[in-house]
């Protein structure tokens, strides 16, 4: 038969699995607003029946239920949600990169708008015009310089300006790289400490979502992928273990984090004069920045320029900077070269109206005005080149100068347009790829937020859940108090009132 004191062991585990309840209650209530965190439950076994079977057993008519226990506290969480997050975080973080650049490359270029560089080549094209009709005038010829001047500082700015938020998204990119580098070796701390309390037979919850929200940071910046391993001695057959790290590239996987040796691969970038990345080395492995993998990461080196596999300079900024300087180039080259055709009043030609550009690497800010052109407006060269024309009145080389931008060329990719159609080029892709980028980055936040949305509705703490579990936990607490109470009078009955009769 089983022990006198058998009730009360019965209602002692009732209160003691009661109680484990309730603290984990708390523990999700205090937690209700800490990030990252999951709801945990106890889970509440039977604790094994009296008499275990046997060849000694007692004669009882049946086994006798010996209460409840409190086996292992567990998080509520979809690893499944867990991985659709993280695949949609990628996609945020490269495209709210990509759409952050370029909104402020947007703000630079300012087209169309009055203060653009389009309405200020109308504008010094316009005056070529007035010179063209009045050729003898100072004014229109002082005006014409000045417009020209103009022109050089609207490219110069513009230039300088791409350049500088250029500098500040090398920056953070390379701000980038420290943090996906940090958040590994945070990651790694973890796993140490999770494999010091996992042998033990513990589930070290707090520390599993510690990891999981270091994860979900780290996703924002490339794709990985997670191995995870058990840990060895009296682990929980519920432990996750320790997780390995790795990148996925198109060329197969690269660890990141070897979670049974605790090895770290960090992330450096090689860039070369003007920091545009060159190579990325992940411990000791090489890829050409064409080939890294989409997240934010990537979307910064794309957005400051990179070194392509074909030795080219590339990348949003980069490019456009690089358009900037070919149209300079080429303006200035097919100016001076018309300008050069023409007479001026005083009957000279080979007058050049810019400095002479020999290179298009910078030519954006090199536009400069000829100093000859400057201290006299009359070395303008408004005139035709022809024998016995009038140079007083004659404006035929400033007519041609005031059409030569739709006829003057520049390469576009395998033809050469004209000026204005380059240019036209330029804006439309930037104005395209800002639209896209924008358009991407909306669409994965909205599939980012759905499964967020879902996920917290597994994993997030609900306050009005909460209270409705601690009113029960609690009555069946008071429940088990009160067995208690009951067997205590059954055995002060059997203690003190036995034997008691003929007294």
């Amino acid at each position: 038969m089983s022990s006198t004191f058998h009730g009360l062991q019965v209602a002692k585990r009732g209160m003691d699995a009661q109680q484990a309840a309730l603290y984990t209650i708390g523990h999700n209530v205090s937690n209700a607003n800490t990030p990252g965190y999951t709801r945990q439950r106890v889970s509440l076994e039977t604790f094994p029946a009296y008499p275990a079977p046997g060849m000694n057993q007692t004669g009882a008519a049946g086994q006798i239920g010996m209460g409840v226990e409190a086996s292992t506290v567990e998080r509520i969480r979809d690893t499944f949600l867990d991985t659709q997050y993280r695949d949609e975080t990628i996609k945020v973080g490269y495209w709210d990169a990509r759409a952050g650049a370029l909104e402020k490359m947007e703000e630079i270029m300012n087209e169309p708008t009055e203060d653009g560089l389009s309405a200020v080549f109308n504008q010094f094209f316009e005056s070529i015009q007035d010179v063209a009709s009045h050729p003898s005038e100072a004014g229109a010829r002082s005006v014409m310089i000045e417009r020209a001047e103009a022109v050089g500082d609207t490219f110069s700015y513009l230039s300088t300006s791409l350049k500088t938020i250029q500098g500040d998204l090398q920056n953070e990119r390379d701000v980038a790289m420290t943090q996906v580098n940090s958040l590994l070796e945070q990651i790694n701390n973890v796993n140490q400490q999770i494999q010091n309390v996992e042998p033990n037979g513990y589930l070290p919850n707090d520390l599993y979502d510690e990891r999981d929200r270091l994860l979900d940071e780290i996703s924002k910046f490339m794709p990985v992928s997670l191995e995870y391993t058990k840990s060895s001695g009296n682990a929980s057959a519920t432990s996750e273990g320790v997780v390995t790290v790795q990148l996925q590239t198109s060329q197969g996987p690269i660890t990141l984090l070897d979670g049974e040796t605790h090895q770290v691969n960090a992330i450096s970038l090689t860039t070369n004069q003007d920091s545009y990345v060159t190579e990325i080395h992940i411990g000791d492995e090489i890829r050409n920045p064409e080939s890294f993998p989409q997240g934010k990461l990537k979307g910064l080196i794309e957005a400051s320029g990179y070194i392509d596999n074909s030795g080219d300079k590339t990348g949003v900024y980069a490019s456009m900077i690089d358009d900037l300087d070919e149209m300079a180039y080429e303006f200035v080259n097919w100016f001076n070269d018309k300008h050069q055709q023409g007479v001026t009043l005083d009957g000279d030609n080979g007058v050049s109206f810019f400095n002479e550009i020999s290179q298009k690497e910078g030519a954006a800010t090199g536009i400069v005005i000829a100093d000859k052109i400057k201290q006299n407006t009359n070395n303008i060269a408004a005139a035709s080149g022809a024998a016995g024309t009038d140079r007083q009145g004659d404006g035929q080389n400033a007519h041609l100068l005031s059409q030569f931008r739709q006829k003057v060329l520049v390469n576009s990719g395998s033809q050469a347009v004209s000026l204005d159609g380059f240019y036209q080029s330029v804006i439309g892709q930037m104005s395209v790829d800002a639209q896209q980028a924008n358009r991407l980055k909306s669409n994965s936040e909205t599939l980012q937020g759905a499964v967020e949305q879902r996920r917290q509705s597994t994993s997030a703490v609900s306050l009005d859940e909460e209270m409705t579990n601690m009113i029960q936990f609690q009555h069946a607490y008071n429940a088990s108090a009160r067995m208690v109470t009951m067997i205590d009078e059954m055995l002060d009955k059997v203690v003190n009132g036995l034997g008691t009769g003929g007294r």
